[in-house]
């Protein structure tokens, strides 16, 4: 990137406005459904209260929400007690509010080791590791990266699910903490997380849950029949989970949580510093600073949808993955890779190359999601898919006769 001269300044927002979508006139088309991921919908009303609470705090800083904003400190406790029951927490536990899913897994992964260090009295001279499935998000290897700890990956059973025993096998006595997701993001299944507990706690490990993609929803999945696993603490080692507001939660982006069984978890994961000429200085998250709109907008969004609201949210998105699948299944040689527990759908095909598929998609307006292995295209649906899904059923059938035909293959990689 070349350094550019900086601007006069002077410009006007009717200036700005239109500089800023000439500059996004090329970008994917993800109101109409045709991306992936990234975005999320219920239904227009709950994005615009998410979007007027957020615009009603605007200039406020998280940060302060014990000393100045009391407003926002109270909303980010009920946003976290809600959290805390829908989870089935035990007396005790705890939580906070971070910007996103890799925030709340770095979190508790520096909970998990700090944890590991006052159990076994040791402490930088012990390498330690995290054991997951090769499925787990990269969140958990960017947290290793940054606190010199070991991944190690377990392999899935045919139903794109963790082997709990293959993943037992590669803990030792440096495991500081053992994964789980609920769903899984390559896949869309949840790990067998009531087998992993029992392995948590006949070995005593610390079993954290990666439910960003699907925590704030999924129980509503499960109360309204779809038979979604469980996952929460209602299991007894499980000790720590992760959930993003800001993906089935509908609420504005940056917005996520992490909660711990036990709060003296949660002041393990806090930051302390006090060695500067400031004063004491502690966070439970990375960030200091904080958007108080996003707090105010998940506040907002849960108190406007309640558990009505969700339910109804559950039984539309459960009948368009069913529809999709239903579609997929329509297409010959087209086979879904693993059966959905939530709202993501990953499939290949048995007689051509899915990434040439991808290409015929990209060709034609969609933005494609990738898995490498197995090959297969991949979304995460939200309702801005449900108005899109007969043109990409129609426009995947007609990719995939192009690639059968002879069409090239290759120029689409997963890279997010």
């Amino acid at each position: 990137m070349p350094p550019l001269p900086f601007p006069d300044g002077g410009a006007g927002w009717p200036d700005l406005q239109a500089r800023m979508r000439d500059m996004s006139a090329g970008d994917a088309d993800w109101r109409g459904g045709r991306v992936p991921l990234f975005v999320f919908l219920n239904e227009p009303e709950t994005y615009e209260i998410g979007r007027k609470a957020f615009f009603e705090y605007f200039s406020e800083n998280a940060l302060g929400r014990k000393r100045a904003f009391h407003g926002i400190g109270r909303m980010e406790e009920e946003v976290l007690g809600y959290g805390l029951s829908l989870f089935s927490a035990p007396e005790g536990a705890a939580g906070a509010f971070s910007s996103g899913g890799s925030e709340s897994i770095f979190m508790a992964m520096k909970a998990a080791r700090d944890a590991w260090r006052a159990q076994h009295g040791k402490g930088r001279e012990v390498a330690l590791n995290i054991v997951m499935p090769i499925s787990g998000h990269p969140a958990f290897d960017k947290a290793a990266a940054a606190m010199d700890l070991e991944i190690r990956r377990a392999p899935l059973t045919p139903d794109r699910r963790v082997d709990v025993a293959a993943l037992g096998a590669l803990c030792d006595g440096q495991t500081m903490a053992i994964v789980g997701s609920a769903p899984c993001f390559p896949h869309g299944v949840i790990d067998p997380i009531e087998a992993l507990s029992d392995l948590a706690v006949e070995r005593g490990l610390w079993l954290h849950v990666d439910a960003c993609v699907g925590g704030w929803l999924a129980p509503f999945f499960a109360r309204v029949g779809r038979g979604t696993p469980a996952f929460d603490f209602r299991f007894p080692g499980v000790r720590s989970i992760s959930a993003d507001l800001h993906k089935f939660g509908f609420c504005p982006k940056p917005a996520s949580t992490v909660f711990y069984r036990d709060g003296a978890d949660m002041e393990r994961a806090l930051f302390r510093a006090d060695a500067w000429t400031g004063g004491a200085f502690a966070t439970a998250t990375l960030g200091g600073t904080r958007p108080a709109g996003a707090v105010a907008a998940a506040w907002a969004v849960l108190n406007h949808l309640g558990t009505a609201g969700y339910e109804d949210a559950a039984r539309r998105l459960g009948a368009m993955v069913d529809a999709y699948t239903a579609g997929l299944r329509g297409i010959a040689g087209v086979r879904l890779w693993a059966e959905p527990d939530f709202t993501i759908i990953n499939f290949g095909a048995e007689d051509a190359d899915i990434f040439a598929v991808a290409k015929g998609m990209q060709a034609r307006g969609w933005l494609p999601g990738l898995t490498r292995e197995p090959k297969g295209l991949h979304a995460m649906l939200s309702m801005f898919h449900e108005p899109a899904r007969e043109a990409y059923l129609a426009d995947l059938a007609d990719a995939l006769a192009e690639v059968r035909a002879g069409a090239d293959a290759g120029g689409v990689t997963a890279q997010y």
